[in-house]
């Protein structure tokens, strides 16, 4: 909430994701299909006509100053880093940077794997655009996510895809993105459960995607690649086919092949998930999130007990049509299409096991498809 007696110019948010499918394929070209959310960062934002950015937030008694002249001293700044990160690519992007409030309240549950960071990201550019006086019904929200993806890189050191910032800035109520990350571009899929829903599950155990493997994972894909390339004339790991790759990677090292063989794989649920949601077969989308599971932990090896504790648990229970981590692995969470009127039965019998086997208590958030980027002056 507002601190009292404070006002604000623009109410500006940006949404956390969930990926339904697609997972560790976004980096390799491939299309994703994420939905934003109903949790999400907002930031409310004045321009305060001096020379400064200072930022606070709802639920943390720090304040922070940023001097848009040494925005590159802020990398390990506590808190601030990210809005310093996002300012500077802001600024070298073209865009006017001016002085500012900003508070910001984020509803997303950080390391849960539903991209608390690009919320943050993503809002934190929007409301940098509507300060410098920018119109809002131009905002173009590619760019925010290309400017977001480059920060996360440049900035946070971390090598991702566009999957996570582009859902926030696009997404769409009650659908997914079919999203093609070598192109940047999407199309949206209507999101019709009819009495199911998503479930997310946050393992809640302490993890940090720069100290997981996901960039040991990016440079054993970028081998795969570089070794195809060698006979096919392709840019990006997507555009192989199973065919292709099991005709040239009989002589590569094992685990090579395996990450490979994920992403190969996973590009092609993606295009049936798709194509289930477009027919409404609910029960087969279902399937296919449970094959996605067996994927990244036999193929891609990325997801652990807790996240394989989550996902058996799941995927057990009546009412349950699939589950699968959700996100980078390492912890976070797990995705599941539950029917509605058995989602407390769900929980509980989840919980239990999970508990019982790991130790951790798990969080539950039952979750729609909403709108990426939303703008209240």
């Amino acid at each position: 909430m507002l601190f009292q007696g404070e006002v604000y110019e623009w109410r500006v948010s940006a949404a956390g994701r969930v990926n339904l499918i697609g997972e560790h394929i976004d980096y390799c070209g491939g299309k994703v299909l994420p939905v934003a959310l109903s949790l999400c960062n907002t930031i409310y934002v004045r321009p305060n006509g001096g020379d400064k950015i200072r930022l606070r937030w709802t639920d943390l008694p720090h304040q922070v100053e940023l001097d848009p002249d040494r925005l590159d001293e802020y990398e390990n700044l506590p808190y601030g880093n990210y809005y310093a990160g996002r300012a500077k690519m802001f600024r070298q992007a073209g865009h006017r940077l001016v002085g500012c409030d900003m508070l910001s309240d984020c509803t997303v549950p950080f390391g849960a794997g539903l991209s608390s960071s690009a919320a943050i990201e993503v809002s934190t550019l929007a409301a940098l655009s509507l300060a410098a006086g920018e119109d809002p019904a131009g905002l173009d929200r590619k760019e925010l996510a290309l400017l977001a993806q480059r920060a996360e890189r440049e900035y946070a050191h971390v090598n991702c895809g566009i999957m996570d910032q582009y859902a926030a800035a696009n997404g769409k109520k009650d659908h997914a993105l079919l999203l093609d990350c070598a192109a940047v571009a999407h199309t949206d899929v209507p999101l019709i459960l009819g009495e199911y829903t998503l479930v997310i599950t946050n393992c809640n155990k302490p993890h940090r995607l720069v100290e997981s493997k996901y960039n040991e994972r990016r440079a054993e894909t970028d081998e795969a690649l570089r070794l195809l390339q060698q006979h096919l004339p392709v840019e990006h790991l997507a555009q192989v086919s199973p065919e292709q790759l099991e005709q040239y990677s009989a002589a590569w090292p094992e685990v090579i092949r395996r990450r490979a063989r994920h992403v190969v794989a996973e590009c092609g649920r993606v295009e049936q998930a798709a194509a289930a949601l477009h027919g409404g077969d609910l029960a087969q989308f279902g399937r296919l999130l449970n094959a996605s599971h067996r994927s990244l932990r036999e193929l891609y090896e990325v997801t652990g007990k807790e996240l394989d504790v989550l996902a058996d648990a799941a995927q057990a229970v009546d009412g349950c049509l699939g589950s699968r981590m959700t996100g980078g692995g390492f912890g976070g969470s797990t995705v599941s299409l539950v029917r509605q009127d058995r989602v407390a039965a769900f929980e509980q019998q989840v919980a239990a096991r999970y508990t019982e086997q790991t130790g951790y208590t798990p969080s539950f958030y039952t979750v729609q498809a909403s709108d990426g980027i939303c703008i209240e002056r």
